[in-house]
Order: C-alpha cells, then structure tokens, then sequence
C-alpha cells in the first residue's frame, strides 16, 4: 500500500479513499469540483500545514485498508451502471431531501430569524441551491444521462462531442452549487449551531450537513469519474 502526497489531487485520493472526504471536508479542501488540482496547491492556497494533513491522511487510510472493504471501482463498472448508482443512490436523495429540509430551513428562519440573523440568508441560499439542483437533476435525467447510455451502446465521434458540450454546462452547475454550499456552510460556522438552538434548529444544521456531504460525493462521481470516462 503506497502513502498519499501532495502530488496526489483530492479526486484521486477518495477515488481510492472514500473516507478521506471526511478530512477534505474538515480542512475545506475541495475534492469535487475543485477537486483536480494536486494537493501542494490547495495547502499553499489554504495556508495549512502538509505535514499535518498528510499525516492524518495516511494514518486513516492505512487503519480503514487493514478493514474488510467492497469497493465499487466505479473506473470498470458499466456506463450505465454508474448513472443509474447516481440516479437512485443521490437524486432519488435528494428529490426527497430538499422540499422536506426546506421546510426546516424554513421554519427556524420564521422562529429564530430576529436573534439569529443570518437565518435569513441561510433560508434565501438555501432555496437558490434547492431551485438549481432540481433543474439540473432535470437536465441530466431528461438530457445527458440517456445520451451517455446511447453512447455505450452506439459509440460515435458525434455524440461524444455532443456529451462534452452537454458535460461543460453540467460542470459549471456544479461549481456554482458547490459554492452555494460553501456559503452556507460558512455562515452557519461549520453548520455548528448556537448554544441556546431548539431541537429543530440542530436538526436543520445536522442535515444539511449530510446533505452537503451527500452532494459532494455526487459531484466527485460524475465530474471525476463519470464525465471523464466519455
């Protein structure tokens, strides 16, 4: 088992490590969208220390590789396997997910909005972030997806360049709901809420949290697996 470097990018890293999106995620170190640059760049960026990081980093991989694993290499698996794992394992989630915690995002707002008043703009992101993933699960299940298994199926220069321009909007999307989520998590201070917060208010930042979490690991499937493999 080989050590993890600061040449290794962060989309590497949890192609093999799923769990150090764990890390990424602590440090703020985009393993999705940002997710192709090697890691000396992000620690220069982010002024953190490598020693550190990469200490912790391969101390968890080598503790989780002595675990029993069954890894999807999601590298091999069918075209159409990979979309139909995004479809039913992160938007049939999120189909559920974001009209449900809308309603929490809601409600603390309506309730704690006046003491706490970054509420509001917590309610305003999240909407904006609802609104975008929904349109652009749209256009991926209606649009790219069935293009993509048509192309398994009938490969053709044509349609692969189609893909490509069809894949260019889809990642720009994602940058722009990725940073949607970064704001968010920012000025709900790492999704930690306040001292005094009711059950509700937790219960909204501990979801949204997962759903961040959630999102991300969508994002690193089809930018950095996915749409790569076109």
């Amino acid at each position: 088992m080989n050590s993890f470097s600061a040449e290794h990018t962060p989309a590497e890293i949890v192609k093999i490590f799923p769990k150090a999106s764990d890390l990424f995620k602590k440090s703020r170190i985009d393993f999705c969208c940002g997710g192709d640059r090697p890691l000396f760049e992000v620690f220069t960026e982010k002024k953190l220390d490598p020693a550190v990081v990469l200490s912790e980093l391969n101390t968890a991989y080598e503790n989780w590789a002595m675990e029993d694993h069954e890894l999807t290499d999601w590298d091999t698996v069918p075209l159409s396997e990979l979309v139909d794992h995004v479809v039913h394992t992160h938007h049939t989630y999120l189909n559920e997910e974001l009209p449900a915690l809308g309603q929490f995002v809601t409600k603390i707002f309506r309730v704690h909005g006046t003491n706490h008043t970054h509420l509001k703009e917590l309610h305003r992101l999240y909407n904006a972030f609802k609104v975008d993933m929904e349109e652009h699960m749209i256009k991926e299940e209606g649009v790219v997806f069935p293009l993509i298994k048509e192309y398994e199926q009938n490969p053709s220069e044509a349609l692969k360049q189609h893909i490509h321009e069809v894949n260019a909007e889809l990642e720009d999307e994602h940058e722009a709901t990725g940073d949607l989520l970064k704001s968010m998590r920012e000025i709900t201070s790492d999704f930690e809420p306040p001292a005094d917060a009711c059950n509700s208010y937790r219960i909204t930042y501990a979801r949204l949290s997962e759903m961040e979490s959630n999102t991300f690991q969508h994002v690193h499937l089809e930018n950095n697996i996915l749409f790569k493999r076109i």
